[in-house]
């Protein structure tokens, strides 16, 4: 299984009145480590787009089990943890870097669809990129 690390330092902006990360900034945290993901293995968003592919998210989470604060460096792992020919689901785990604490967890599901947003079977349509995806389980 490929498992990608992405490295975000929180900048004063992400943090609230109490001095910690806002929650909201996990998900932001998540599309980044998911698009150096996609970026690492070799696909590109744009390209999937041109291609008439599109990845819409239709489901988020997030699990908070301690507070980052302003400067923290914090590491995202993320991975595939499912895939199906409609969609694909990702998995995050946030590891504040100076006491290896993982202190967030959580998954977003994307639905393949084309450009009219209706869902298309990525093994049939694009074999290719679905054998990509389905080399990095």
């Amino acid at each position: 299984m490929y498992i990608n690390e992405t490295k975000v330092v929180v900048r004063y902006a992400e943090t609230d009145k109490m001095g910690i990360v806002h929650h909201s900034n996990y998900y932001i945290y998540f599309e980044e480590a998911r698009t150096q993901f996609i970026k690492k293995t070799g696909i590109s968003y744009s390209q999937m787009e041109k291609d008439g592919i599109m990845f819409p998210l239709v489901e988020s989470n997030c699990r908070y089990l301690q507070g980052a604060k302003y400067e923290d460096k914090l590491l995202i792992k993320t991975w595939i943890k499912e895939l199906t020919p409609v969609k694909a689901k990702f998995n995050y785990s946030v590891i504040r870097e100076n006491d290896q604490k993982e202190i967030a967890k959580g998954s977003t599901l994307h639905a393949f669809v084309n450009n009219n947003f209706k869902i298309i079977n990525l093994k049939k349509n694009h074999t290719e990129l679905f054998e990509k995806l389905q080399s990095l389980i």
